[in-house]
């Protein structure tokens, strides 16, 4: 069965640093591009990174400099490494990949910054 499955979340400082996980199961994510997006309370989802198959990387302006997408090929991984969190970072995550016209979501995974 095809699937992904985020992990890494959880209530952090503001200032303060997480590392979500994409871990893949079914397909190779290298020969796709793999998005996160994040969804906070009462608003839409919203697009936070992608990294195509090249490893070519993009960011929503709001997390630029602050948000570092990666992919481990021999892992099947795509990390989304999150520094000096914000408290509007709070929201759930989630990765996403297109294969054959067909689209997953991992399950979502909350990240909360508060102090």
């Amino acid at each position: 069965q095809s699937q992904l499955v985020e992990s890494g979340g959880g209530l952090v400082q503001p200032g303060g640093s997480l590392r979500l996980s994409c871990a893949a199961s079914g397909f190779r994510l290298n020969y796709y591009d793999i998005g996160w997006f994040r969804q906070a309370p009462g608003k839409e989802r919203e697009f936070v990174a992608l990294i195509t198959s090249g490893s070519v990387t993009n960011y929503a302006d709001s997390v630029k400099g602050r948000f570092t997408i990666s992919r481990d090929n021999a892992k099947n991984t795509v990390y989304l490494q999150m520094n000096s969190l914000k408290p509007e970072d709070t929201a759930v995550y989630y990765c996403f990949v297109r294969v054959a016209s067909r689209d997953y979501w991992g399950q979502g995974i909350q990240v909360t910054v508060s102090s």
